[in-house]
């Protein structure tokens, strides 16, 4: 972990805005990434408020699983709204600059979020655990209490970590360059405008990853080796497939979200590339969000059966 000394006192120009680059790189592109995330945001929106409204109306998904999917679709909107409409302001505009404030509720509701996103696929992996190695117990340990409880606790855990990392990072002092290369203010891009000792906020960003990413992935990982033993040792090949498809869409969506994010923010500060940390957040904060609906909807018969009700009324 590479941290930033402190320069003299004299040399310190408080800065009160930043500067958003994105793509600025890429000048001739700008309206045709405009158009391109546009798409993307309609998308998202559409899709995922689909699902969300489907698992709410239709009977035959007033289920735990589908309690989760819903909020799970609830919150992949939430979160791409954090990041899009600015980048799309950014994008039509050219109009770069962000107030301290609007980039630091940015990133607290980005990390928000995120932490969210991690402890909700957790308990979406405990509810599957639970499904198919304890059935007959399913009702009522997963009952609507719980399903509640725990869905109450995806959403608020975080936030006291997050608003604390927020405030700690945005309490030091920024100077000289106010230019932060990436589409949204993400930590270690804002941290390299900092003229204080980053060392301890590196540890707290590190501490909360470790917490909210690696645990919750552990917890999933130990989950599917549970579930993956049991359906195994199913009689039937039919039985085994119809178990296996009720978990992997949901181990899809783990494997790309949290591959992308925990190598975003556990790497070493020192490997931390501009255009990598670009990519890779584009990809937990845009495509997955896209592609989460069509992974739930085309691999699950009982959304494609919904969607077809819907659209038939």
């Amino acid at each position: 972990m590479g941290h930033q000394e402190k320069p003299p006192e004299g040399n310190l120009t408080e800065l009160m805005e930043f500067v958003l680059l994105g793509f600025a790189d890429m000048p001739h592109l700008q309206w045709f990434l405009f158009g391109l995330f546009l798409i993307i945001y309609i998308i998202i929106l559409m899709s995922n408020g689909t699902i969300f409204l489907i698992t709410k109306m239709d009977p035959a998904l007033q289920s735990p699983m589908y309690f989760f999917l819903s909020n799970f679709s609830f919150l992949e909107i939430c979160y791409v709204s954090v990041t899009l409409p600015r980048m799309l302001l950014n994008l039509g505009t050219q109009r770069r600059r962000i107030s301290l404030v609007a980039c630091a509720t940015q990133m607290c509701f980005a990390l928000m979020f995120g932490g969210t996103e991690c402890l909700l696929l957790a308990v979406m992996a405990y509810d599957r655990y639970v499904a198919i190695c304890n059935p007959l117990h399913y009702p009522l340990v997963m009952n609507h209490r719980v399903c509640l409880q725990l869905a109450t606790g995806s959403w608020t855990i975080g936030i006291p970590f997050h608003i604390g990392q927020t405030c700690q990072i945005f309490s030091l002092p920024f100077c000289g360059s106010n230019q932060i290369s990436h589409f949204f203010c993400d930590i270690f891009p804002v941290l390299k405008l900092a003229c204080g000792d980053t060392f301890v906020n590196e540890v707290l960003v590190y501490t909360v990853a470790v917490l909210f990413g690696m645990v919750p992935f552990l917890l999933i990982l130990g989950s599917y080796s549970k579930i993956i033993s049991i359906i195994l040792k199913l009689p039937s090949a039919t039985s085994r497939a119809k178990a296996f498809s009720t978990c992997s869409s949901h181990l899809m969506v783990v494997v790309l979200f949290f591959g992308s994010a925990i190598i975003t923010y556990l790497r070493p500060n020192t490997r931390h590339s501009e255009g990598t940390d670009k990519v890779l957040s584009l990809f937990y904060t845009v495509l997955i969000p896209m592609f989460n609906p069509i992974i739930y909807s085309l691999r699950n018969k009982d959304v494609i059966i919904a969607l077809r009700k819907l659209v038939c009324k």
